[in-house]
């Protein structure tokens, strides 16, 4: 088994972390959303672009393994944990859990409190075994008009 490497995100990542994204919707949060559901918030194309510079407006992270990107995470301004995705062939290795200590330490260098989250039915266990904290259930959270419940989540620090 080949070692993970953890390294900030790099413009040329793009691609790949959207790949990571909606592999992560399609494969493992399936299997906790109905299709409508996995349409609406996956996507069919994501502007590049825009991802990418949404994820160089966040500190990201992204987790790799011989050179393929498996997983990546961001932390907001604001002290949220707005992505977390591992593709689902590097799911249940431990990939998320280094992305989220990785993110909880860059959180403890700023000096934040907390950290919140709006969690997905397949991250929430995961999260809760890290030391998030369920907030509320968000069953009315939608993605282009289709109802995708998630949970609002925070770790104290």
């Amino acid at each position: 088994m080949t070692t993970l490497a953890l390294r900030p995100y790099r413009p040329h990542d793009a691609g790949s972390t959207a790949g990571v994204y909606q592999a992560a919707i399609r494969v493992t949060a399936a299997q906790h959303y109905d299709h409508d559901q996995v349409q609406a918030w996956a996507g069919t194309e994501i502007d590049l672009a825009r991802w990418n510079h949404n994820r160089s407006a966040a500190w990201t992270v992204v987790a790799e393994q011989d050179g393929i990107i498996v997983g990546f995470a961001d932390l907001t301004a604001d002290g949220e944990l707005d992505m977390l995705f591992v593709h689902p062939q590097a799911g249940g290795r431990g990939v998320a859990r280094q992305l989220v200590a990785a993110i909880l330490a860059e959180a403890r260098r700023r000096e934040f409190r907390s950290i919140t989250t709006h969690a997905s039915r397949a991250a929430r266990p995961a999260l809760e075994r890290l030391g998030f904290v369920v907030d509320a259930e968000n069953l009315e959270n939608t993605v282009h008009a289709v109802a995708v419940p998630n949970f609002d989540m925070h770790i104290d620090l």
